[in-house]
């Protein structure tokens, strides 16, 4: 199966490239994989930081510099027609174009069979097997002169579903599929694995959000064409460590002062002008950006506690002669003292949840919940009993992986800075 090609490109001026991205596997679990014996062949891995929601579309749309999806999940709130919209009806027939939640999908050499990204988390087990035995087969039969892109899905819906025991019998199985490609191709072909977001293990309890809310007064509604004071929204669907919400963006400190004293909040973020405020029952800060002859700065000033615990690196960098006069540090050094915080790349990821399109129909209030967390689609929750999940901002679902048989990557990579090691 060797590669030659013509000028540059795959088997040219790099080798032929094998992107295979494993749905919601942690950076902490495929350490563990490393120490049992698995993926021998691969360089290190990387922490790759998953954007906050910590969810598939809005991960793998920055990770591929896509477009973003219309909304967080699949069902979603439409702020153009004020309206719910998508749900379950997307897992139904066949992938039409209006099921297609970002552009990245378009890049795609292999996924699942849409009926597939649903049975996952009713099905785990048969669903990877098949899902890993369609893979194999379809890249061993593609064109060896170009890249190819799959997504295994199975992965998360294990984790989800059975937990880390049930995906390390996965890995072990895709580790002897990558070795018999490696075998097969050759030097010729790297293989890239990543993962979208990262996982916490352990089990979840459900945040009782709408029975909270509405005992302060607030009445939930599907549609805010002609919204009413203290009326809301939210498109609960996959059982999450997040939740979106929709409001008279008014209204949103009222709503996130409403959340406070729920338990399993940690912190809730709204837009106050061009900047973002951070509540929780840890505190209130303001976190601004500026920008100065193309850099851009943070400042992360408190009003009372310290919701994202930051004051001791705030010190570090004061210290360090890393923030000016006004408390403003440049981007790049925030991101070398909080790549492994407990809010990995807390400011710049946090700010741009909000006040960057990671989304097509931004929240007007998103909810980072504890560990041990979830809220969601209530039907589905009665349906699964969760082993672990995802979607806070919190290290252990921020934290992907991505590592290379053939690169040393860099110690941390955030996912808006990934394309140039995946497609270039």
């Amino acid at each position: 199966m060797s590669v030659k090609g013509n000028g540059k490109g795959p088997g040219s001026s790099r080798p032929r490239r094998l992107l295979l991205c494993l749905d919601g596997v942690p950076h902490e679990l495929v350490i563990e994989a490393r120490e049992r014996g698995l993926f021998e062949k691969f360089q290190s891995p990387s922490r790759l930081l998953s954007p906050f929601p910590t969810l598939t579309n809005v991960a793998l749309s920055a990770m591929l510099r896509a477009t973003p999806p219309n909304g967080y999940e699949s069902l979603y709130f439409d702020t153009v027609n004020h309206e719910l919209r998508g749900g379950v009806t997307k897992y139904i027939g066949r992938r039409t174009p209006d099921k297609v939640p970002s552009s990245y999908m378009e890049q795609l050499d292999y996924q699942e069979p849409l009926a597939f990204e649903f049975l996952v988390y009713v099905a785990p087990q048969m669903v990877w097997r098949a899902d890993m035995r369609r893979f194999r087969d379809q890249f061993l039969g593609a064109s060896q002169q170009h890249d190819y892109f799959a997504f295994l899905k199975g992965t998360d819906g294990l984790l989800h579903i059975k937990g880390p025991a049930e995906l390390f019998n996965a890995l072990k199985s895709l580790d002897s599929i990558l070795c018999e490609i490696q075998k097969l191709c050759g030097n010729e072909t790297e293989i890239v694995l990543f993962s979208d977001h990262g996982m916490k293990i352990g089990g979840q309890d459900r945040v009782h959000l709408k029975t909270h809310l509405e005992r302060q007064g607030f009445k939930f509604v599907s549609s805010l064409r002609q919204p009413e004071r203290k009326t809301l929204t939210t498109p609960a669907f996959g059982l999450c460590g997040y939740t979106a919400l929709y409001c008279d963006k008014q209204e949103a400190p009222e709503l996130a002062s409403a959340l406070l004293d729920l338990p399993g909040v940690d912190f809730s973020l709204y837009r106050s002008g061009p900047n973002l405020m951070v509540k929780g029952p840890e505190g209130t800060a303001l976190v601004e950006q500026k920008q100065e002859g193309g850099e851009i700065f943070y400042r992360y000033t408190l009003s009372e506690g310290d919701p994202l615990r930051l004051t001791s690196i705030c010190k570090q960098l004061r210290a360090a002669g890393k923030l000016d006069d006004d408390g403003f540090g440049h981007d790049r050094e925030w991101l070398r003292y909080t790549a492994g915080h407990i809010y990995p790349d807390a400011l710049a990821n946090l700010y741009s949840s909000l006040l960057t399109s990671r989304v097509k129909h931004t929240a007007d209030v998103l909810v980072s919940l504890r560990d041990g967390f979830y809220y969601g689609w209530s039907a589905f929750g009665r349906m699964v009993r969760l082993a672990a999940t995802h979607g806070n901002a919190l290290r252990a679902s921020s934290d992907a992986f991505l590592m290379s048989t053939h690169r040393s990557l860099p110690e941390f990579v955030r996912a808006d800075e990934a394309r140039p090691l995946l497609r270039d």
